[in-house]
């Protein structure tokens, strides 16, 4: 192998590499210093994750053998650094956008998708925006973050991926975030997406996101609906509701249904495909 193809994608400028896989063949286990390269925005394509798309039948994942049956596509995401993650909730409207441009999926109906944190469904409008279902959130107490001397409390929510939405003053308050903020390592001790959010008025707030294995991003799909969850129980006003999210990518909107599922709706685009030259000292699998 000398090369392998890939394309590059952003949904409200959380951008990603994605590497068609169908039958598992190109990549088998992605090797993490591959995605590294490939997210590196000097010596690579520059991207917040890898997006491996890959048929559940082709690939031995816990998680795709049990989407097996439910979804013919299952979403290898992996962080910048090359970790694993359970979920990503603009990647997944830009994988369903991949399938419906490539692989023939049809966009009128429902596309369900594998990822680490179960089978969930993607759906477009006719305007073209895509909406996926994230499930029932998990509101699972409070808890505290910090960027240097400042701290603040903080809702921890689970989107399928650990998050801790902090309400702050202002946006700049939260000073650059090049490291990690801190957190209770007993509460989450694989890491977690960290939220600071600011209200702009009834039913819209605005938010900057740390992703674990990431560092800032210019959005955070989970981390909107976490956020949206956090600000609707703070607000009083719960389920049934649609919240605005402003991130500095763009805009999000995001529901929480009276079933207790979260809806989350944005744009997904393809911008650019080309191919990956192989060399030696970055293997395409592990």
């Amino acid at each position: 192998m000398t090369s392998f193809p890939f394309l590059k994608g952003h949904g409200t400028e959380n951008d990603f590499v994605l590497l068609p896989d169908p039958d598992g063949t190109v990549h088998g286990e992605l090797a993490p210093g591959l995605v590294a390269r490939l997210c590196d925005r000097r010596a690579g394509l520059g991207a917040d994750g890898v997006l491996r798309v890959v048929r559940a039948s082709s690939y031995d994942d816990p998680a795709a053998v049990a989407a097996r049956g439910r979804a013919e596509w299952f979403m290898d995401y992996r962080n910048a650094d090359g970790s694993t993650s359970e979920m990503c909730g603009n990647g997944i409207r830009l994988f369903a956008r991949y399938l419906v441009e490539h692989e023939g999926v049809d966009p009128s109906r429902a596309v369900p998708i594998g990822t680490r944190a179960g089978v969930l469904t993607v759906t477009f409008d006719e305007a073209g925006a895509a909406t996926v279902d994230m499930g029932r959130p998990r509101v699972l107490g409070e808890t505290k973050v910090s960027v240097g001397p400042s701290a603040w409390p903080a809702t921890h929510v689970s989107m399928g991926n650990p998050h801790a939405v902090a309400f702050v003053e202002s946006l700049d308050d939260a000073g650059p975030l090049l490291e990690p903020p801190g957190h209770d390592e007993a509460v989450y001790p694989h890491g977690v997406n960290v939220e600071f959010v600011v209200r702009h008025g009834p039913r819209h707030v605005a938010m900057r996101v740390h992703e674990r294995g990431s560092g800032e991003t210019r959005s955070c799909g989970t981390g909107a609906c976490a956020v949206m969850v956090a600000s609707a129980i703070a607000d009083g006003v719960g389920r049934n509701t649609s919240y605005r999210v402003d991130v500095p990518g763009g805009t999000l909107h995001v529901t929480w249904t009276d079933e207790d599922h979260v809806l989350l709706t944005g744009p997904a685009v393809l911008v650019a495909s080309g191919n990956w030259l192989v060399t030696d000292d970055v293997p395409v699998r592990t």
